[in-house]
């Protein structure tokens, strides 16, 4: 491939997600929604204009770190610290409502395998690519409507968060099931050791950034050496424990997000997103999207797995919400905003390709999950917040 070609593509990317997300916003929608358009357009889906490359993989990364980053930064620490035993209870309903749900649509399929067979272990593997979620999509799109920070925000994107640490413990007990080197206890150890590492070297970086705040109001080192914390931790926390480059990303946000200087921080880290990273990492959805591999029990099993997906996470996470205090309109917003699945289902589905837990066919159905949960989640949510305005 030509050395260069990489230019083209990003050029033709960005240019197309411009156009379509003009187009969206013409028609009321998120811009979101036109750049995964977009993605699917130019890909292999439809036209074949621009392969997924492994540098686009990397740059789309960094375009969702930068995102998670920016929601940190956005955090209301008082306002986490009262939703904190909610987002736990939501999230866990979140992942075992789509787990089970999950599980019993791939054996209604494809048999259903007793306790530790290869279908069973399969089924459940499957239920654990359900209960991932990706808020990077929720997170644009409450960030577009001014929401993020309000309690309903902050409580979708702790709990999302937590989903995440949940969904690693998971993911780690069924491959463990596959292969029984893996163990749980150290996973389990690992996240807490993580969290309890991030809060204890956090107090001294957020004394560190005052310091700084103090010496160098609003002067660009702060923006520069802020990205450079949310990268390193975004690094440690999956290389070092296991916890997904998100998470690193969002808790470096939250350990900055009550400086003097954080509004002007997150102006300009969003300047670089909005015009580089986040667009690619949204085209990219639309990049991964193929249906070679399409055949009529994989298409009516795929659009089974879409509708039960989405149906779990509102479901599960929108009753469990009311359950915890929350009126009805706003319980549904938390089960729409927990409803998107992205990269991390990926991650998800990559791990269980590797252990031989699911053939690279079932792609087509995640794929397929991440599209459709990404264009209607922005669209339903921003109705949800016109229709029923709240914090």
């Amino acid at each position: 491939m030509d050395s260069i070609q990489f230019l083209l593509d990003i050029a033709i990317l960005l240019t197309m997600a411009k156009i379509f997300g003009l187009m969206t916003r013409f028609l009321k929608m998120p811009e979101v929604v036109g750049e995964i358009a977009a993605g699917l357009l130019v890909g292999p889906a439809v036209l074949g204009i621009v392969p997924e490359t492994d540098f686009l993989q990397q740059m789309a990364e960094i375009g969702v770190i930068m995102l998670m980053f920016e929601a940190g930064l956005g955090t209301d620490i008082k306002k986490l610290m009262q939703t904190g035993v909610k987002a736990t209870v939501i999230a866990c309903a979140g992942v075992l409502i789509p787990l089970v749900l999950g599980a019993a649509a791939f054996m209604a399929f494809y048999g259903w395998g007793t306790p530790g067979s290869d279908t069973f272990i399969t089924s459940l593997f499957i239920g654990t690519i359900m209960s991932a979620t990706s808020v990077s999509i929720t997170v644009a799109v409450l960030k577009e409507i001014g929401k993020l920070s309000g309690t309903v925000g902050t409580t979708i994107t702790s709990a999302a968060i937590i989903d995440d640490v949940i969904g690693i413990i998971v993911l780690t007990v069924v491959i463990g099931m596959k292969d029984t080197s893996t163990h749980t206890d150290r996973v389990i150890l690992k996240a807490a050791a993580f969290f309890v590492i991030a809060i204890g070297t956090g107090i001294v970086v957020h004394k560190g950034f005052k310091w700084l705040d103090n010496k160098f109001l609003h002067t660009r080192r702060i923006p520069i050496i802020s990205l450079c914390y949310c990268l390193a931790l975004s690094y440690v926390a999956e290389k070092y424990f296991g916890i997904a480059d998100i998470t690193g990303a969002y808790v470096a946000g939250v350990v900055l997000c009550n400086l003097s200087d954080t509004d002007y921080i997150e102006r300009r880290i969003d300047i670089s997103s909005y015009m580089i990273f986040a667009p690619l990492f949204f085209t990219g959805i639309g990049l991964k999207t193929s249906f070679a591999a399409m055949d009529t029990r994989l298409l009516l099993f795929s659009i089974v797995f879409v509708l039960i997906a989405l149906f779990g996470k509102v479901f599960g996470c929108g009753l469990c919400a009311k359950a915890c205090g929350f009126d009805t309109h706003d319980s549904m917003k938390i089960g729409l905003g927990m409803m998107t699945r992205g990269e991390v289902a990926l991650i998800t589905a990559q791990k269980g390709l590797a252990y031989g837990l699911l053939t690279a066919d079932f792609f087509t159905a995640i794929i397929l999950l991440i599209l459709v949960s990404s264009v209607i989640t922005p669209v339903l949510l921003k109705r949800a917040y016109i229709h029923h305005p709240t914090d």
